[in-house]
């Protein structure tokens, strides 16, 4: 048979159902195997920076998915510190004329744009209720989606002998995504804690979350996690 004869029609599934209605389905799914903990976790917290968690002073680019989201995110990185675990947070700046952004920073230009989050600027502070203890705690600013991407992470993860990396913060559909297929891709077990992580539209957060659960990573409830650091506070 030529190859011009090969015809096929679409296969592609489509559902008369929300985003949300497909995730709560995959959730569900009892049958769904995981990656699981491994030995030691560590907590990265991506970018609590009042750019996207501060609706009153940024509502163009802010978010609230879940409003406890920051009380889940302290309290498991404060139970990471307690068993010794690593806590990690990143933000997002760059330098004045916003060269660093690349090719990113090139769609549109607008204060509330991308590559205008200004390092110690109002954008880029991070939002005050998070809780970092700046002795412990890896901090830094990082310019691209993946928290991975031209950082230290990956040799501190090597460092401390990581094997599992927990995923807070946003945008569900930016930043942790491509974190978690980067954490994935370089052999760590993933979690995401689903109340810890938002996004701007339910529609990405929750499309983003079913494709996290079904290739990257473990999608779970908070509570989850903090009991599995409750079990092994030193």
């Amino acid at each position: 048979m030529a190859e011009d004869e090969l015809k096929f029609e679409p296969t592609m599934v489509r559902e008369d159902k929300t985003a949300r209605q497909l995730y709560e389905a995959v959730k569900a799914n009892p049958a769904r195997a995981r990656f699981g903990f491994g030995e030691k976790l560590a907590v990265v917290n991506i970018d609590f920076q009042q750019a996207y968690t501060r609706p009153d002073l940024f509502p163009k680019s802010a978010y609230v998915t879940d409003p406890r989201q920051i009380e889940h995110t302290n309290t498991i990185s404060a139970l990471a510190r307690a068993a010794g675990m690593p806590v990690i947070w990143t933000r997002v700046a760059y330098k004045a004329d916003g060269g660093d952004a690349g090719v990113w920073g090139t769609r549109t230009d607008t204060p509330d744009s991308l590559q205008n989050i200004k390092y110690d600027s109002e954008r880029h502070k991070f939002d005050p209720r998070v809780r970092i203890d700046e002795a412990k705690d890896l901090v830094f600013t990082k310019r691209m989606p993946s928290a991975f991407f031209e950082s230290p992470l990956q040799s501190y993860l090597v460092w401390h002998k990581v094997d599992t990396v927990v995923l807070t913060g946003g945008s569900t559909s930016g930043c942790v995504r491509a974190t978690g297929v980067e954490s994935l891709s370089r052999g760590y077990r993933t979690i995401v804690p689903e109340e810890c992580v938002a996004d701007k539209h339910e529609s990405y957060h929750y499309a983003n979350l079913t494709d996290l659960q079904l290739k990257y990573a473990d999608v779970v409830e908070a509570q989850e996690v903090m009991d599995w650091l409750k079990a092994r506070a030193l």
